[in-house]
């Protein structure tokens, strides 16, 4: 199944089922309450979440009986698309992607070239050799944790920061979990997923390449109002099906910038939701991006965004999460 959260002209967000090939949308608060049964599974993504596999069955009943009732549905077209999830209790990002890790660290020191260097040292560091992939990556799932209120959905626009004169996109997949325990075993934590969906971690780069000098995880390099885009919706994974054999492509303003794929991730979610969950509970309703797949951010190609440029994530068996960059005036 697919998960939305929409809003209709005027409404409330509502929590819906996705018909995604005849482009509607299935209110599942509305269809509870039509057969007098109680709504509060269905009052937000979050409470969909934490209803667990009853609330799962919940809404398949009401799709098998309710949806031949036309106006239960609500075309795509009339509803405005928020995030799946609005709030996510937790985020994390991981740098699952080896190809990605290697590229974006040759990117990192184009972008502090070009502060001194200018245009032409920028694209010699960029015609350098990658380096090895550093031992870490491949001996634990690193990750770190992103901002959580800085969420938005498909077609949302994304304000340029001010300090900022590198803006970048970057494809992930990412996962929604459910049911909340701690030290989960990785052979467990299937059982912890409740959907995937496509992940935008827009990056100002400029500014992340100065802070990381200081040892410490990026800071409004990637936080800023707008910075983590989630969406169209959450597919669960009996749908969804592997996660490691998605096909993706990066396209800014109708071209295609990229392709790439999941194949090869060093460690599955699985593993990565394994190994946060060390000593640590984490809870339903949290989200841990895969890290960009190889080849799909500017920082690796050397091809950063302009004002205006709409950047659309494809990813098979999802679908498409678009979100268009707009510079802010000066202050």
């Amino acid at each position: 199944m697919k998960f939305a959260t929409y809003r209709s002209v005027g409404g409330e967000p509502r929590t819906s089922v996705v018909d995604a090939e005849n482009g509607r949308l299935f209110d599942l608060a509305a269809a509870a309450l039509r057969e007098g049964a109680p709504d509060g599974p269905f009052a937000s993504m979050l409470d969909l979440v934490d209803a667990d596999d009853a609330g799962l069955d919940r809404a398949r009943s009401l799709l098998a009986k309710r949806g031949g009732e036309d106006d239960l549905w609500l075309p795509l077209s009339q509803a405005e698309l928020l995030a799946p999830l609005p709030k996510p209790r937790q985020m994390r990002d991981a740098m699952s992607f080896s190809l990605h890790i290697r590229q974006s660290g040759r990117g990192a020191r184009a972008v502090q070239a070009r502060q001194s260097g200018g245009l032409e040292a920028f694209k010699a560091v960029m015609q350098e050799p990658l380096e090895e992939l550093p031992a870490v990556y491949r001996d634990l799932p690193v990750y770190y944790i992103t901002n959580r209120l800085t969420v938005v959905g498909p077609g949302a626009i994304v304000n340029w920061p001010r300090y900022s004169n590198v803006m970048d996109y970057e494809l992930e997949v990412g996962v929604v979990t459910r049911r909340t325990r701690s030290n989960i075993p990785a052979k467990e934590a299937g059982a912890h997923i409740f959907g995937f969906t496509i992940f935008n971690d827009f990056s100002a780069r400029d500014r992340q390449g100065v802070e990381m000098q200081g040892r410490l995880g990026p800071a409004k390099g990637k936080s800023f109002d707008g910075s983590n885009a989630l969406g169209p919706w959450i597919v669960t994974p009996d749908e969804l099906g592997d996660p490691q054999t998605l096909n993706v492509e990066v396209r800014v303003n109708g071209g295609t910038r990229a392709k790439g794929d999941t194949r090869g991730m060093l460690f599955s979610f699985e593993e990565i939701i394994a190994y946060a969950s060390q000593d640590e509970t984490i809870h339903a309703g949290e989200f841990f991006g895969s890290g960009t797949v190889g080849n799909c951010c500017g920082l690796e190609i050397g091809r950063f965004l302009d004002n205006g440029d709409t950047v659309e994530l494809h990813v098979d068996r999802i679908g498409v999460l678009t979100n268009t960059v707009v510079r802010q005036s000066a202050a």
